[in-house]
């Protein structure tokens, strides 16, 4: 092999390598949110859940939130407030995509596209449909950019799915505005500027795969999820804390995880019916092992 043959192959595979292993954002703590409402303005945003099922916690700035009683949390918690340092590792997370340099612009609605790890962009807005596939290593990542032109834009994706063999958490969405997704199977982890929407059908059992961080340049966004199933990816697998070593006394506290459950009432684990038998977050204080009413 000649040298310019060495040097085109090496050249070819140093790029392919970057391309497969696009640097995921660190979400730091923000990683142990499923949903997340963070607006700017800290008592605005609230979270809005309806008729569906979050797997993960939830969590929003506005101290006076509160989340519909028709939405189930399962293995986590509703948090509000939460914590200062949630709120900056989202931002820091959203201002580091967009800073991330484009591979390849894209157009259309990606329907019957097969796309390999990369950075792909959006100059405006995207409105997606059909059936997107993401092939290639199981380690690769794929980051989609929408908005990245001086106009800005949102993401918008109806009745479309994404199918791939790795995990949904190597795929990153960012929105310079909101993001709207109606029914599908849509997989990735969302972080917007403005509002996330997600709205499936009582009928059709719609699944979010992912997290969705939202209001990193808005004063009122919030987060709005209906007929909705949402699963988060794995506490600590996106840069922040596993919840896995919390301590082992009353409540979530401010650290943002449940030990276990640990409600003692008759609603399981459905944060927003707690009753006097609950130790969770009913004046206890975290770290403190003895119960707060509980078990009486």
């Amino acid at each position: 092999m000649n040298s310019c043959l060495k040097y085109f192959s090496a050249s070819l595979l140093a790029l392919l390598t970057q391309a497969a292993f696009a640097q995921v954002p660190d979400l730091g703590a923000a990683s142990d949110f499923t949903l997340l409402s963070a607006p700017t303005g800290v008592e605005a945003g609230a979270v809005t859940c309806t008729d569906s099922t979050i797997i993960g916690n939830v969590g929003s700035t506005d101290p006076a939130d509160s989340v519909a009683v028709t939405c189930i949390i399962s293995e986590g918690s509703f948090i509000a407030p939460v914590s200062a340092g949630v709120v900056n590792d989202f931002y820091a997370a959203y201002d580091a995509v967009a800073a991330i340099a484009c591979d390849e612009t894209l157009t259309g609605t990606l329907d019957g596209r097969n796309l390999t790890p990369g950075v792909y962009c959006f100059d405006a807005a995207a409105t997606l449909t059909g059936t997107l596939t993401l092939v290639g290593p199981s380690t690769g990542n794929w980051i989609f950019k929408v908005g990245t032109g001086a106009a800005g834009g949102a993401l918008t994706a109806t009745d479309f799915n994404v199918a791939m063999a790795g995990d949904a958490c190597n795929v990153t969405w960012w929105s310079e505005a909101a993001a709207t997704i109606t029914r599908g199977e849509f997989k990735g982890t969302i972080l917007t500027g403005a509002a996330f929407t997600a709205t499936g059908t009582a009928t059709t059992g719609s699944t979010f795969d992912g997290q969705a961080l939202a209001g990193r340049t808005s004063v009122t966004a919030g987060v709005t999820v209906t007929d909705m199933t949402v699963t988060g990816c794995e506490a600590g697998s996106r840069g922040g804390k596993s919840q896995s070593k919390c301590n082992q006394g009353v409540g979530n506290g401010p650290e943002g995880c449940d030990p276990g459950n640990s409600n003692q009432d008759d609603f399981g684990s459905n944060p927003f019916t707690g009753s006097s038998r609950s130790n969770d977050e009913l004046g206890g204080t975290p770290g403190d092992p003895g119960r707060k009413g509980g078990n009486n």
